[in-house]
């Protein structure tokens, strides 16, 4: 069973490793267990930043966000102040970090939202920060403006959004739009 296992976790290491670049290597390429590759990995990133709990690895990138947030944010006109508050949660300002789901980059884009946003490089900040808002514009729209819905949709997909006629009752998306939200009111994002 255990074998069995190993090899799905080790195709879907795969399939997230083929959407990081190049440098990045979750998998080697000779035959070892999934728990070998994830024990390296966690070595590996105790020695860096670690921008979440659920890393699988991170990239260190020493830099100031604010004129990549500030172009992005002017050109959907969206506040900065709401686009820093969904980085500070979804990657804590940390350009190289992969949540275990396979989401990238400061504002934690999914493999596919990132293609379909013209996302060439997930973990290049200003390819991410272009994507993420423009994805959180679009949420805007198809929410009427409504701030908590367009997070909500930003966490959990527009589709569990519509589907509960609000902020779906799953206690992560709660928890995250209230993050958020609270980010904003208290300018907790600032560095």
């Amino acid at each position: 069973m255990s074998n069995v296992l190993n090899g799905i976790l080790r195709q879907k290491m795969m399939e997230i490793q083929s959407q990081l670049p190049a440098f990045v290597k979750l998998v080697k390429d000779d035959p070892v267990s999934f728990n070998d590759v994830l024990t390296s990995e966690v070595n590996q990133t105790n020695n860096s930043t670690v921008a979440s709990p659920d890393a699988i690895g991170s990239v260190t990138y020493k830099g100031d966000f604010n004129e990549i947030i500030n172009n992005a944010s002017k050109k959907y006109s969206i506040n900065s102040s709401i686009v820093k508050a969904v980085i500070k949660a979804e990657s804590n300002f940390n350009p190289g970090v992969v949540s275990s789901a396979g989401a990238m980059g400061l504002m934690q884009l999914m493999p596919d939202t990132a293609r379909s946003l013209g996302v060439s490089d997930a973990f290049d900040p200003t390819d991410n920060v272009e994507g993420g808002v423009k994805y959180l514009k679009e949420m805007l729209d198809k929410f009427g403006g409504n701030l908590e819905l367009a997070l909500a949709a930003y966490n959990a997909g527009p589709g569990n959004v519509v589907k509960y006629g609000g902020i779906p009752p799953f206690e992560e998306t709660q928890n995250y739009v209230a993050k958020i939200m609270g980010y904003i009111k208290n300018r907790t994002f600032e560095k």
